[in-house]
């Protein structure tokens, strides 16, 4: 996986230190892989050979969603980057080695134009002002760009020009988005928002899927590996056009909705975000898959559920957050006892953790481990494992 960036000046971007997101950008990617490589063993190998990580050919530029937080500093000058890790204080960015980078120019943008427009940035401590964050999401496939602007107030001024002026900027936005959050939280995106333009939403195609994405919707960030990632769960189920998929943390259905594409007899996708549930009803039909359908509601609860009712899924696709699953799903899925599971996660030790459980309480045994490398400069991973009854 060399690349001709790969030599670049160890620490090179002039906020690494401070900003604290690539955490990995003062070795070579080939020294990242290996060090990435080294940490899925370090938890994995004790159930079966690790296969070698999937880079990147070109690790740069890959993210499809950037936010970045906007302040006035004591001389009055705008800034907007990302928070240093592990505090609030915000460092500045104009343009990063991972963020795409035509986000990165509609976020510098419109902080050129908050003057102009006499809008403010928000103050935390004080909470008033107007603009707390941008969320920027883009369709690599399709180059269709959502502009989110984060406010502390639901007053927008000049609203209307604002729009035309950014759109005209930059026509590859076609929906821009009022999020308002007035809450003193960590969290970015409020529970109000209004649509100034377009949709609400983009789309993009992903292993020949359409899929939806609105600005609260979870979307991998990386599609160039997601098809990688995704590509090596589907081959794992080895679908063969009969069998009853349960798609679990299924987020806006994007696993199962690539299975109904790709063989599965009936697919059923479970996911706690009703947003993102929304997405994925509408992404079946964009699709025009009628052998899918989804539930909302917690994963561990819809299992626990299903198998007491004696559900016998065939094939179960597990995706949960970066604390894992939890012994409610574990044992579920050994009651169910379907013939395979893909389980897909970020973390390899809390899935160390349940690929433990799952084998010394059942006949499960762990045959495949595959990492995949979506969040290169990052100490972040994703690994797909295949369990199958012995």
């Amino acid at each position: 996986m060399s690349n001709t960036k790969d030599n670049i000046k160890r620490g090179s971007c002039p906020v690494y230190k401070k900003c604290g997101g690539c955490q990995l950008q003062n070795l070579t990617y080939q020294e990242q892989l290996a060090f990435k490589q080294k940490k899925v063993s370090k938890f994995l190998s004790q159930f079966c050979k690790v296969q070698p990580i999937i880079g990147m050919e070109n690790p740069f530029h890959y993210r499809n969603k950037v936010q970045a937080a906007f302040r006035t500093d004591r001389n009055g000058r705008i800034i907007s980057g990302v928070y240093q890790s592990g505090t609030h204080r915000i460092v500045g960015i104009d343009e990063c080695m991972i963020e795409d980078a035509i986000a990165d120019k509609i976020i510098v943008t419109v902080r050129k134009m908050l003057k102009s427009f006499k809008l403010t940035t928000y103050d935390e401590d004080a909470q008033r002002g107007f603009l707390r964050h941008i969320l920027v999401k883009r369709g690599f496939a399709t180059n269709e760009v959502m502009l989110v602007l984060v406010t502390g107030t639901p007053v927008f001024p000049s609203k209307n020009n604002f729009v035309k002026a950014i759109t005209k900027e930059f026509p590859e936005i076609k929906t821009v988005v009022q999020n308002i959050n007035p809450y003193r939280t960590n969290l970015v995106l409020g529970d109000v928002q209004k649509i100034l333009y377009g949709k609400g939403y983009i789309e993009d195609i992903l292993c020949g899927c359409k899929f939806r994405i609105s600005p609260k919707s979870f979307y991998q960030i990386n599609p160039i590996q997601t098809e990688v990632l995704y590509g090596k769960a589907i081959e794992f189920a080895k679908l063969k056009g009969n069998e009853t998929v349960l798609d679990t943390y299924c987020g806006i259905g994007t696993i199962g909705i690539i299975a109904a594409k790709n063989g599965a007899g009936s697919v059923i996708g479970v996911e706690l975000n009703k947003d993102a549930v929304k997405d994925a009803v509408q992404n079946a039909r964009a699709n025009d898959l009628k052998n899918i359908r989804f539930y909302q509601g917690d994963a561990g609860e819809f299992m626990e559920v299903a198998s007491e009712e004696d559900e016998k899924p065939d094939v179960v696709f597990m995706d949960p957050p970066r604390a894992g699953s939890d012994k409610k799903f574990l044992s579920s899925l050994i009651k169910m006892s379907p013939k395979t599971v893909v389980y897909i996660s970020c973390n390899p030790e809390t899935m160390a953790r349940d690929l433990y459980y799952l084998t010394q309480n059942s006949t499960y045994k762990v045959k495949k481990i595959q990492p995949v490398d979506m969040f290169p400069h990052t100490s972040h991973i994703e690994t797909v494992a295949l369990l199958t009854k012995s």
